[in-house]
């Protein structure tokens, strides 16, 4: 039986609850950008950030994860956005812009798309392939962190756009705070403390700077149930069936990838699979109460854990406390200034980048360096998901590069045999220099494979097995195969009467596409 206790709070209920108000006012800037980005009301991110945040808080695969709108899938559905308003008459267009009705209908699409995904998250959840996640090499997950990073950064900089000293002063007092409260105390987040001041201190002394009020009005009502008002048929369906397996997949690699930091930072592992489901559970949720598709953030989730909210607490003192904001506390919200929140990402970004691999970088093969740096850039100049899968692409390549070779052992047993063993993997990048290792013209009468220390890994390996195997058959040779698996002698189809098999053969599958 699970342990409320440690399942739900962590350090301490009171480090969970002060590092979710920290979490809470934080995610506010982030929802409206997102939001603006998307081409949706700030409210729509907000409404996400709470309902997304409530559900991943109770039933995620990581106590502690920050789940809200983000800039990785806001991106994907201004697409959407753009391919609904090409989709439209040039008269229906005028009309609706005309009325100030265009985003809302777009809205609608997005939200369709939205709950698509979600299914989708679901169904990957339930079938267990959130384990995939392990197939990301290192040198891939340092080139996303640090590509993170240098985005969540950059992400800041126009908020400095028409902003005097004043704010530059205000985001060092801030990084300053952050860094070294600690040092003082462990009692009360250094985050909140830094919002605490710096506002107090704008507040009091009446200094002219953006303020989060500047950027939206965030004032509403709790999120309502209602379905997309679009009329669902096959049209729509397919028309935001392209943005929704992108939402889903993107929504996963970085809510995924973000579980996996917080592993490394935490050191309990969290379910894969689990946080597939609350993902999409929690997406469809947001796509029938107004709400965009979001995913796991990983500079909100370092934000939460370097502030000691470890439990399944502290995102949910965040979820709730950001809806409080929408309803009740708009006003007090809106006086914060904004330089105060810029400062605080600025610390993420420098705790999220590894430095560590920068030491490590001296070390890996190139092909690593080059996986990376790639990685890398990708994510900070195109996109998340692109990155990590060209990231497992380069990886798979250079490991299939290095291990295409089958090395083989000659030996004769009496004058008519000769023994081949083999050593290495078979498969489709080694069937070259599997060929490479027979001498059929001098072979004598009797031969023998031996692939005790070899594996046949797909059907491009069994493949070559059987064109061998006929080769020595026309040339009236007899071939025997030792140590081959029951999945590969049934699909050897040449080799009929002509080849024969040893006992103690090994029992493994064949990976086939039939």
């Amino acid at each position: 039986m699970l342990n409320i206790k440690d399942t739900f709070i962590g350090n301490s209920a009171k480090s969970d609850m002060l590092s979710g108000i920290v979490v809470a006012i934080a995610l506010v800037p982030e929802a409206i950008a997102f939001s603006i980005i998307a081409g949706v009301s700030p409210l729509v991110g907000l409404y996400t950030a709470f309902i997304l945040g409530l559900i991943t808080a109770l039933i995620g695969g990581k106590a502690g994860m920050i789940s809200g709108a983000t800039g990785a899938v806001a991106v994907v559905l201004v697409a959407l956005g753009i391919k609904v308003k090409e989709s439209i008459s040039p008269e229906v267009l005028a009309q609706l812009t005309q009325n100030g009705e265009l985003s809302n209908y777009i809205l609608q699409y997005i939200l369709l798309a939205t709950i698509v995904a979600g299914i989708l998250q679901v169904t990957i959840g339930v079938l267990k392939l959130g384990k995939l996640i392990r197939l990301v090499p290192q040198p891939a997950m340092y080139g996303f962190v640090n590509g993170l990073a240098i985005v969540i950064a950059m992400a800041q900089f126009p908020l400095f756009e028409g902003e005097s000293w004043i704010m530059y002063a205000l985001v060092a007092a801030t990084m300053i705070l952050v860094k070294f409260f600690p040092k003082v105390s462990n009692a009360v987040p250094s985050g909140l403390v830094a919002i605490v001041v710096i506002s107090a201190v704008v507040i009091g002394m009446d200094l002219d700077t953006k303020r989060v009020g500047d950027l939206a009005d965030i004032s509403g009502n709790l999120p309502t149930f209602a379905l997309p008002t679009l009329h669902v048929n096959f049209e729509s369906i397919l028309m935001v069936l392209p943005t929704a397996v992108l939402v889903a997949l993107v929504g996963l690699i970085e809510s995924l990838l973000t579980l996996s930091v917080l592993d490394e930072m935490g050191g309990k592992r969290g379910s894969g699979n689990q946080e597939c489901i609350a993902q999409g559970a929690g997406n469809i949720t947001c796509g029938f109460f107004g709400g965009m598709a979001g995913c796991a953030m990983i500079g909100q989730s370092i934000i939460n854990f370097s502030n000691g909210g470890w439990g399944r607490l502290s995102a949910l003192s965040a979820a709730l406390l950001l809806i409080s904001f929408v309803v009740v506390l708009s006003d007090f919200i809106a006086m914060i200034p904004v330089a105060v929140l810029v400062g605080i990402m600025f610390m993420v970004s420098i705790g999220t980048f590894e430095w560590e691999s920068g030491n490590r970088f001296r070390f890996m093969p190139n092909s690593d360096k080059f996986v990376l740096v790639a990685v890398t850039v990708i994510t900070i100049f195109a996109d998340l998901a692109i990155a990590v899968i060209t990231g497992i692409i380069i990886s798979a390549l250079v490991f299939a590069w290095n291990h295409s070779k089958v090395r083989s052992r000659t030996y004769r047993e009496n004058d008519d045999t000769k023994i081949y063993e083999f050593d290495g993997p078979l498969f489709f990048g080694s069937t070259t220099s599997f060929f490479e290792l027979f001498d059929l013209k001098h072979d004598p009468e009797i031969v023998v494979l031996d692939f005790k220390e070899a594996r046949v890994m797909d059907i491009s390996g069994v493949e070559a097995i059987d064109t061998i195997t006929k080769k020595y058959a026309d040339a009236g040779k007899k071939l025997t195969i030792r140590h081959l698996s029951e999945d590969c002698k049934k699909i050897l189809k040449n080799a009929g009467p002509f080849c024969t098999y040893e006992e103690n053969d090994p029992n493994y599958k064949v990976a086939v596409n039939y």
